[in-house]
C-alpha cells in the first residue's frame, strides 16, 4: 500500500512538472509572438514616418565646442572619423596662442625659458546627411569638456519647390519670346529688345537652378562646425647663455700690423697708378729749367 501512495506521489509530481514546463514554453512563444509583433509595429511606424518625411528636404548642421585632451591628437580622429564616412574636410586651423613667456637665469652658462600657451583648432567639414548622427557619436568620444552642442535642423522643401515653379514658368516664358523673335520679329530694334528680355529671363532660370542645386548639396552634406581646446599647456626649456668673447692683446698687436701693411700696400698702389703725372710734372721741369728760365 505504501508503495502504492509513493509510485502516486512521484506520478502526480511528475505530472505537475510537464504542465509547468509546457505552460513555460506557450509563455516564452507568446512573448516571442508578442515582440515579434512590435518589431513589426516599429518597422511599419518607422516606415509610415519615412513615407510621411519623404518629400522634406532638411539642411541639417551642427556647431559644437569642447575642450579634449590633446588638440592635434583629436583633430586627427576627427579627420579620420569624417573620411570613414564618405565626408571631407574643408577648414582646419591648428594653432598655438603663446600666454606668458618668462625667462630665469639658472647659472652663468644657461637660463630656463618657461612658456604657457593654449591649443585650439577651428574645423568646418561635410558628411554624408544619413552618416550625421553617427560622426557625431562617434567625434563625442574626443570630448573632455562640452561648452555647448547646437544642432538645426531647417526644412527647404518649399523653397525648393518654388524655386522649381520659378525655372517652369521662365522656361514657358523663354519658348514664347524665342517663338515672337522667329515669327513677329521683323525690325532690328524689336529683335535686339526681344534678345535681351530672352537673355534676362535665362538669367533668372539659370539662377533658380543654380540655387537649387546649392540647396540639394546642402540637403545632401551637412556641415559641422567644430572649436576644440584643450587645457593651458606650460613648456620648459633649459638654454644656453650666449657667451662674449674678449679679444686678447697679442691678435689685436697682429691684427693692426696687418691692417697697417694693407693700407700701405694701398698708399703705393695708389702712388704708382699717378705716374703719367709725375713724368709730365718732371717733363714740365725740364723745359723751364732748360729753355724759359734763359
Amino acid at each position: 500500500m505504501k508503495t502504492i501512495t509513493k509510485l502516486g506521489l512521484v506520478t502526480f509530481a511528475f505530472a505537475v512538472t510537464l504542465y509547468s514546463c509546457k505552460q513555460a514554453e506557450a509563455t516564452a512563444e507568446e512573448a516571442v509572438s508578442e515582440n515579434v509583433k512590435l518589431e513589426k509595429s516599429a518597422d511599419t511606424t518607422s516606415s509610415v514616418v519615412e513615407k510621411k518625411d519623404m518629400n522634406r528636404k532638411f539642411i541639417r548642421t551642427a556647431d559644437i565646442k569642447f575642450k579634449v585632451k590633446n588638440v592635434p591628437q583629436s583633430t586627427y580622429a576627427i579627420e579620420n572619423t569624417t573620411a570613414k564616412f564618405g565626408g571631407f574636410v574643408t577648414y582646419t586651423n591648428l594653432q598655438s596662442d603663446i600666454s606668458e613667456k618668462t625667462k630665469t637665469k639658472i647659472s652663468q652658462d644657461s637660463t630656463l625659458e618657461t612658456t604657457k600657451y593654449n591649443v585650439e583648432n577651428n574645423i568646418t567639414i561635410r558628411v554624408p546627411n544619413t552618416q550625421l548622427d553617427t560622426i557625431l557619436k562617434t567625434i563625442s568620444k574626443q570630448i573632455d569638456f562640452l561648452d555647448f552642442r547646437v544642432i538645426k535642423a531647417d526644412d527647404v522643401s518649399l523653397q525648393i519647390l518654388a524655386n522649381q515653379l520659378a525655372q517652369n514658368r521662365s522656361t514657358s516664358q523663354e519658348k514664347r519670346v524665342l517663338k515672337a523673335i522667329d515669327t513677329k520679329g521683323k525690325k532690328l530694334t524689336t529683335i535686339i529688345d526681344a534678345e535681351e528680355n530672352l537673355n534676362a529671363k535665362k538669367e533668372a532660370n539659370d539662377s533658380k537652378k543654380l540655387e537649387n542645386l546649392s540647396l540639394q548639396d546642402q540637403v545632401n552634406f551637412s556641415t559641422i562646425t567644430l572649436q576644440i581646446y584643450q587645457r593651458e599647456t606650460i613648456k620648459q626649456e633649459i638654454v644656453a647663455n650666449e657667451k662674449m668673447h674678449r679679444q686678447n692683446i697679442g691678435s689685436k698687436i697682429i691684427d693692426g700690423l696687418r691692417t697697417g701693411w694693407f693700407m700701405l700696400e694701398e698708399i703705393i698702389a695708389f702712388i704708382i697708378q699717378l705716374w703719367s703725372l709725375f713724368l709730365i710734372g718732371i717733363i714740365c721741369f725740364l723745359v723751364y729749367k732748360k729753355y724759359l728760365k734763359k
